[in-house]
């Protein structure tokens, strides 16, 4: 049973001859991959902006105490 499941998995794969079927597929992970760089440096100073906010509001609360 479990051959048999492998075996129509494996009609699916499609490995080109031509190489340059991949160069698109190869752009778009580049893309995303980029993206998901971009974003994730983007949250992190965002985040890091947030934090000095909390520690100056959480200064002057302190002091006001």
């Amino acid at each position: 049973m479990i051959m048999i499941n492998w075996s129509i998995l494996a009609m699916f794969l499609y490995f080109p001859e031509d190489k340059s079927e991949y160069i698109p597929a190869v752009l778009m992970t580049a893309i995303f991959v980029a993206g998901a760089f971009i974003a994730m440096r983007f949250f992190i100073k965002h985040s890091k902006k947030e934090e000095e906010k909390f520690k100056h509001l959480d200064a002057n609360s302190e002091q006001k105490d």
